[in-house]
C-alpha cells in the first residue's frame, strides 16, 4: 500500500503529470509496480473502488441546526418557574455518524 501512496504524493507534486496522457500515467503505475487492480481503478479515477482496495472506509460527520420550536420552549420554562438549563445544554444538536461501504 505505500508504494501506492508514494507514487501518487511523488505524482501529485509534480505538475508535469496535470497534462499526462493516460499511456503515460499507465506507464508510470507498471515502473512503479503498482498492482494491476489499484492500477486500474487509479486510470479509471474510480474513488470508491480505490479506497476499497486500500481498505479506506469514508466517514461523514454530520450536524443539524435546532429547531425553531425551542424558542417556545424557553417561554414554556419561565412560565411554569422552572429554572431553565444554560442555553448550550439544550440547544446542542450534534449527530456524528460513519458510514460504512
Amino acid at each position: 500500500m505505500s508504494s501506492v501512496i508514494d507514487f501518487l504524493e511523488r505524482i501529485g507534486s509534480d505538475a508535469q503529470w496535470r497534462t499526462a496522457s493516460e499511456d503515460e500515467i499507465e506507464l508510470a503505475l507498471t515502473a512503479a509496480n503498482i498492482e494491476m487492480p489499484l492500477r486500474e481503478a487509479i486510470l479509471a479515477k474510480d474513488v470508491s473502488k480505490f479506497e476499497a482496495l486500500l481498505g479506506q472506509t469514508p466517514q461523514l460527520g454530520m450536524m443539524t441546526p435546532p429547531d425553531e420550536e425551542e424558542g417556545e420552549e424557553d417561554e414554556e420554562d419561565e412560565d411554569s418557574g422552572e429554572k431553565p438549563q444554560p442555553k448550550g445544554a439544550r440547544d446542542s444538536r450534534f449527530h456524528a455518524s460513519l458510514l460504512r461501504s
